[in-house]
């Protein structure tokens, strides 16, 4: 299977599709794409392809249809500035970027953007009445701006995206570091204020130089002493080495050696970390440390003799109170006879067992 690629506008940019017979570089060809059908113009000769995905051009376009297709791209002005008017008027937050008349006038499409969603219902019903035809609005992003827009980009040139680019990469900040450049924003961004979709291009490069490079951190040994690796330079093929008393010097990638680790103690064996370190601390701990059984059997034996020694029976409990109480009231209370005599201290005592 042959494809050649073929530039459609400056939205969708220049794709590959399927060639046809008898196609050279010029002719102007008509195709079915997402968006609907699309005359383009071939910009490549035919080369055989493994790609099964590809879209298929229908066939080379005739005079007649160039001449019509011609005329509504010179409408698309006069639909630019009605619809801007519309926007205004009915003060609607959003940007208009473009305006595309579909091959044959089958439909007309607003390309615009806004930071928000839009309510263009009653935009539509208003470029419906004036065209007389089907009407379809597009909101796009930042990067499809600059794709419509274009401008310069922070080399000099021409921005990617209007140039050649149909579909956008990822580009992430892992790419930046990987090349080593700085992270400045206004360095790495693009005019469309994400990051550059040119820090993608050379990156599997910068993988494939950096694969046998030290890690950064790591200690290598150079022919000026030992050090730690704080710099890769991938396109010199060098690493930038600070050496223990503070030097920072630069090295040729081939000699760098790892620096010679020295081997930790071995761990210790889970099993050995409850046993004694020492024998003669065993005899120790035996003195010391009663096993459980034994603990249990002098705490029961104390308690025991200590309940045994502090509480007596209930029936002596009983007869000890009241002995106690009976010899008490006999001291304390004289006899019934002598409460009504006169105390004197000087009489002889009479014994109350008389």
């Amino acid at each position: 299977m042959k494809s050649c690629y073929v530039s459609i506008d400056r939205l969708t940019g220049v794709v590959e599709l399927e060639a046809v017979d008898d196609i050279k570089v010029g002719d102007c060809v008509i195709s079915e794409l997402d968006k609907g059908t699309c005359l383009g113009i071939v910009v490549s000769e035919p080369m055989d392809t493994a790609r099964e995905d590809l879209g298929k051009i229908a066939r080379i376009a005739t005079e007649e249809e160039i001449r019509d297709h011609k005329l509504l791209k010179e409408r698309e002005i006069y639909a630019f500035d009605f619809c801007k008017k519309k926007i205004g008027e009915m003060a609607l937050p959003m940007k208009l970027l473009s305006t595309e008349y579909l091959f044959g006038g089958t439909k007309l499409l607003f390309y615009f953007i806004s930071e928000n969603r839009v309510d263009f219902r009653e935009l539509v019903k208003e470029l419906a009445k004036e065209f007389k035809i089907r009407i379809e609005l597009r909101q796009v992003g930042v990067r499809d701006e600059a794709k419509i827009v274009g401008g310069l980009g922070n080399c000099g040139n021409a921005v990617c995206c209007r140039r050649f680019l149909n579909n956008f990469s990822i580009v992430s900040i892992k790419m930046v570091k990987e090349q080593g450049l700085a992270l400045n924003p206004a360095k790495i961004s693009g005019i469309c204020g994400r990051l550059m979709c040119c820090l993608a291009y050379e990156y599997e490069t910068y993988l494939s130089l950096k694969k046998n490079f030290p890690k950064m951190g790591k200690r290598v040994k150079t022919p000026q002493g030992e050090g730690k690796v704080v710099k890769h330079n991938a396109l010199n093929s060098t690493v930038s080495v600070q050496l223990d008393e503070g030097k920072e010097i630069t090295v040729l990638l081939k000699d760098v050696s790892p620096a010679e680790q020295q081997k930790a103690p071995p761990p210790p064996i889970p099993g050995d970390k409850n046993k004694p370190r020492n024998g003669g601390d065993r005899p120790q701990g035996r003195d010391r440390q009663p096993t459980g059984g034994d603990q249990g059997k002098s705490r029961n034996g104390g308690d025991r003799a200590q309940a045994k020694d502090r509480q007596s029976s209930p029936g002596s409990h009983g007869k000890a109170r009241n002995g106690g109480d009976r010899a008490q009231a006999k001291d304390r209370q004289p006899a019934s006879g002598d409460q009504n005599k006169p105390k004197n201290s000087n009489g002889p005592k009479k014994d109350n067992n008389q």
